[in-house]
């Protein structure tokens, strides 16, 4: 058959994107699943609740009192007499200090107090008390 044409030479004009949306899907899902675990490694505290509280801007520092009094800067433990360094460090950064102060609830009242006068003397005026909306 001398007239016969090879089809060897056609186009690709469609690309099958479907493996490519279910490898993306099963992305999501581990993505989403691993999401949760990252967010979840947190200082155990339970918060007083209050009807009155406002949103508040991030924040420079991050303070926490455990049930045992025990202080935290940022998810680490902390020691009140590092905290002149930090105050100093985070100072150097140029950006104004605002300090974000969260306390259990079973947490004694002067370790609070000690915690707020301890934020104070070192040169930050801007606090916050963080709490659970009611």
């Amino acid at each position: 058959m001398a007239g016969s044409s090879n089809d060897n030479d056609d186009e690709i004009t469609g690309i099958n994107v479907t493996p490519l949306v279910d490898v993306m899907l099963v992305l999501l899902v581990i993505f989403m699943v691993t999401a949760t675990y990252i967010v979840n490694q947190t200082i155990k505290v339970s918060l007083p609740k209050a009807a009155s509280g406002d949103e508040t801007s991030a924040t420079n520092l991050a303070f926490t009192l455990d049930k045992d009094s025990n202080l935290f800067l940022d998810g680490k433990a902390f020691a009140y007499a590092d905290l002149a360094k930090a105050v100093t460090d985070y100072k150097a950064k140029g950006k104004p200090l605002q300090a974000l102060i969260a306390a259990d609830k079973a947490t004694p009242h002067g370790a609070v107090v000690k915690l707020i006068d301890a934020v104070r003397q070192n040169g930050i005026l801007d606090f916050a008390i963080n709490i659970e909306k009611e």
